[in-house]
């Protein structure tokens, strides 16, 4: 069992490593450093690179007790036939996506995991143990996240932008050599996945989109506060940031040795005072906070595509909802009670679709409804997939305390 657990190729990490440059160093010279010496301790640039990535991921995933194993999947250097290449150069250099697989009963259905916006697959650390024991489990980090590698975002367009993330994971499938997979993916990570469904249907048995983003646009009618909002000044200053591709990322990186206090500060409140649901215990937070800054404070890459899929108040631009009738993937909508994200666009999406479709609402849960309702997460799942792990229950009934909206 020991020797399952999680190895990462030495010579691949600082590969990668390297991609993301040095880190902000505490002196520029020897006669500058001995001066700075002085300082205190909190006022030193707190360093971040793809090899503190990994080690806030092991730290994280120590709380996971089914064994696992981490690769780095070569990708190769852009998807064959395109002009499209993940980095700002002419070379051939490869990039990896970072992915961690976990033990699981033979014959296990594969479950395939993805991460939101500003996001990483440590953040499913509380449901990994209990979906490994219906699913062989993959989470993967996307490319330009987590410890994934970093290319310089080039992207210039929606379409563009779009085919980094489908395309680089479709390279990460054909190098797993994986078919008839069940694709879960949070956030923005379902807006990717039935993006990705959408392109490549005959590879996904079932998508599980949760607190997905991406089906409502700024011509539907609730967005006439935006347009009210955009008209006062602090709208107005708020949008110009958000059409320069000034991300939440980048506050953290400003602010240098204090950003690792701002993250604990969101970490604590969102999953411990304010949290909807199951407070994170002290070592998960602490864990969690180190693994989120980490993961924020590393190279911008990924993070770069915000602007170019959403409009202010994450609005898609090309709504899932438009593509709602191409839809050939059997699909499951899963929600917190107090998600942000509004049930109601997968309720019209589903009234276009022309497979089958469930929504299914958990309790005492928000948008990262896997972190404050673990437990009616995982029931969510079971259920979504009822047919693949119990084929003689299809027809179970919904479990207590879940609704179907």
């Amino acid at each position: 069992m020991n020797l399952f657990r999680s190895r990462v190729s030495s010579s691949i990490v600082s590969t990668m490593a390297e991609e993301l440059g040095s880190s902000a160093s505490t002196a520029t010279s020897s006669s500058r450093a001995k001066t700075r010496s002085f300082w205190p301790s909190i006022l030193r640039w707190i360093p971040t690179s793809t090899d503190h990535v990994i080690a806030a991921e092991k730290r994280l995933l120590s709380l996971v007790k089914t064994p696992y194993v981490v690769e780095q999947v070569n990708i190769g250097s852009g998807p064959p036939g395109s002009k499209t290449r993940w980095f700002r150069s002419k070379s051939d250099e490869p990039r990896f996506i970072n992915t961690v697989t976990f033990q699981s009963k033979e014959d296990s259905p594969t479950l395939v995991m993805v991460h939101g916006y500003g996001a990483s697959q440590g953040f499913f650390f509380r449901n990994f143990d209990a979906l490994a024991s219906r699913f062989k489990i993959i989470a993967i980090d996307q490319l330009g996240w987590g410890g994934s590698s970093r290319p310089d975002f080039t992207c210039k367009s929606t379409e563009e932008t779009e085919a980094w993330f489908i395309d680089s994971f479709e390279e990460w499938r054909k190098a797993k050599n994986l078919s008839n997979f069940i694709l879960l993916g949070h956030s923005f990570g379902g807006y990717v996945a039935a993006k990705y469904a959408l392109k490549h249907p005959e590879h996904v048995q079932q998508l599980i989109l949760v607190g997905s983003a991406g089906f409502s646009s700024e011509s539907d009618s609730k967005s006439e506060w935006l347009t009210r909002f955009r008209a006062t000044w602090k709208g107005a200053v708020l949008n110009h940031l958000w059409e320069s591709n000034f991300t939440p990322q980048k506050v953290i990186r400003g602010l240098g040795p204090l950003g690792p206090d701002m993250v604990r500060r969101y970490t604590t409140a969102r999953f411990g005072a304010y949290s909807t649901g199951e407070v994170l215990a002290g070592e998960e937070c602490k864990l969690l906070t180190d693994y989120v800054y980490h993961t924020l404070a590393a190279k911008a890459s990924g993070e770069l595509c915000l602007k170019y899929i959403f409009s202010f108040g994450a609005f898609a631009r090309k709504p899932l909802l438009q593509s709602a009738p191409e839809w050939k993937v059997p699909t499951t909508f899963i929600y917190g009670f107090q998600d942000w994200m509004n049930y109601e666009g997968a309720q019209q999406a589903r009234q276009l679709m022309k497979v089958p479709c469930e929504i299914i609402r958990v309790p005492k849960a928000g948008h990262f409804v896997f972190i404050d309702n673990p437990t009616g997460f995982h029931s969510a799942v079971f259920y979504a997939c009822r047919m693949y792990i119990s084929p003689n229950l299809e027809t179970e009934r919904l479990p207590e305390g879940l609704t179907l909206a």
